[in-house]
């Protein structure tokens, strides 16, 4: 439904920046967030938590971005969630590398907060249904 909030699983292991962006996402823009510092907690929050849009920070220690996705994927609850990765590597050859990987877009960091909220919105709304 239009009137409801988006809710947001938003994996990113750099506290500063994970505390930012759930500020950005939460505050500024009103979407319901699960923030996890890694993949594990990611996998563990959504026994609980149902995300309409993973947001997955790629270069992570331990279970990186696109492991964190493949195991998402692999559990019923998340294995059609639309994923975003979020990444300083933006060359054209690292986007579509991902995007094969199964994400519907990729997003560069550094991101605005004031503005990260809707880039994901319009991501949401232009997603294949």
């Amino acid at each position: 439904m239009a009137d409801e909030p988006l809710s947001v699983l938003y994996v990113e292991d750099d506290d500063g920046i994970r505390m930012i962006g759930e500020m950005a996402l939460a505050d500024v823009g009103g979407m319901q967030v699960r923030a996890c510092a890694s993949g594990d907690e990611a996998l563990a929050a959504v026994q609980s938590f149902r995300p309409d849009l993973l947001v997955l920070d790629v270069m992570m220690p331990g279970m990186d971005g696109p492991a964190t996705l493949k195991a998402l994927r692999e559990l019923p609850q998340t294995a059609a969630v639309p994923a975003v990765f979020m990444t300083a590597k933006i060359m054209p050859h690292e986007v579509e590398g991902l995007k094969k990987l199964g994400a519907i877009e990729v997003v560069p960091k550094p991101f605005d907060p004031m503005t990260i909220a809707e880039t994901l919105r319009d991501i949401w709304r232009r997603r294949p249904q």
